[in-house]
């Protein structure tokens, strides 16, 4: 399973000197200090671990099962790291430590932002974030949705058909392959496919190309 721990290491086993006593030392802030070492933690790890890719160390590891379709092929050495200390300070016991998690995501910059959206999934509870994340699939930032509906299972497993469905047909404005929305074959429904039949049938009315992958969209038309 991905857990605090095993993120802990694969990121220690790439990390030497300066930076290994950092993020030691930033753990030890996320478990045992107060909200503001923690925010600091989560902002300077852009500073000290940067956007280097994230690789676990042991590949054969699976995420918890409320988790599964999870994908950290995209992940960075900040984005494994932010997950790490939200994780800690979960399990601290720490008074207040649910509303310092969301503090990071509220008080964070964009990129702080969507590493925190990439393991929401991960973090005990999930579903108590819903309202979050479906707000943030509003922003315009490109990333910033792609944090929540590519190679996350948040969408599928928490999403209100209504929302879910609005998540796909912001994928095909923006041109986001679908195949890297997780479970959207179980989560087809007969009111997606009739979106995205007319969302086809604007595009070829106004003489532009209907994209490729649209038909995934399209699977429960007989639902």
């Amino acid at each position: 399973m991905i857990t605090r721990e095993v993120l802990q290491t694969s990121l220690e086993v790439r990390l030497s000197g300066e930076a290994g006593r950092w993020l030691r030392a930033a753990i030890q802030d996320a478990s045992n200090g107060d909200r503001g070492s923690l925010l600091r933690a989560y902002t300077d790890a852009s500073r000290t671990l940067g956007r280097l890719p994230f690789t676990l160390r042991q590949p054969g590891l699976f995420p918890p099962p409320e988790a599964a379709g999870l994908s950290i092929e995209s992940w960075t050495m900040e984005d494994a790291a932010r997950l790490t200390f939200l994780l800690y300070r979960s399990a601290s016991g720490a008074h207040g430590a649910d509303d310092d998690v969301l503090a990071c995501y509220d008080l964070g910059d964009s990129r702080e932002q969507q590493s925190w959206l990439k393991g929401v999934a991960v973090l005990p509870a999930p579903e108590r974030h819903l309202p979050l994340v479906i707000d943030a699939c509003r922003t315009n930032i490109l990333p910033q949705f792609e944090a929540v509906a590519c190679g996350n299972p948040y969408p599928s497993l928490y999403f209100p058909e209504r929302n879910f469905n609005q998540l796909v047909l912001k994928a095909l404005f923006n041109g986001v392959r679908l195949e890297r929305i997780v479970g959207l074959s179980a989560r087809a429904n007969a009111d997606l496919a009739r979106m995205a039949g007319d969302y086809a049938a604007e595009r070829m009315a106004a003489g532009r190309p209907v994209p490729a992958d649209i038909g995934l969209a399209m699977t429960g038309a007989a639902a």
